[in-house]
């Protein structure tokens, strides 16, 4: 396989990449650039790219003190999964992770993104909460897994 280029989102471009990657996969949640860099500022992003063309993106979300649990969540665009991008994004997203303390992580799923649950249950992840958010009719899934592991 070839080698994936990964970049951290300081540019408007590379933001804008993040964030169509970012809104393909959950369009219910779709942001606009002002808030991908308000995410920027708070989180580890970055976007990843194969010979210059878009394959996915990552975010990390740094572990909570009490918990040390962090939110780690690769997403690669459809036309891109099969080919191991994807556990190349979440095994480098990982290890950011675990670099930051992370005891556990977890990831959040839109539950019509079967192929992002099957992701996430293969690396060891468990269900722990089905919910929707105030207002809306999606389902989303979080779930959990030890960082060890």
């Amino acid at each position: 396989m070839q080698q994936l280029r990964f970049e951290v989102p300081g540019t408007d471009v590379v933001l804008a990449d993040w964030r169509h990657v970012h809104n393909v996969i959950v369009p219910p949640a779709a942001l606009s650039l002002d808030e991908v860099r308000e995410r920027a500022g708070r989180y580890v992003l970055e976007v990843a790219y194969l010979e210059g063309v878009l394959v996915g993106c990552t975010t990390v979300r740094p572990p909570d003190p009490e918990s040390r649990t962090a939110t780690v969540i690769a997403r690669v665009l459809p036309e891109h999964r099969g080919r191991g991008h994807g556990t190349a994004l979440y095994d480098r997203s990982l290890a950011k992770a675990r670099a930051l303390g992370a005891e556990a992580v977890e990831t959040c799923v839109l539950a019509v993104n079967v192929d992002g649950l099957r992701f996430a249950e293969r690396r060891g992840f468990a269900e722990v909460e089905r919910y929707t958010l105030p207002g809306e009719d999606d389902l989303w899934i979080d779930l959990r897994r030890p960082a060890a592991q």
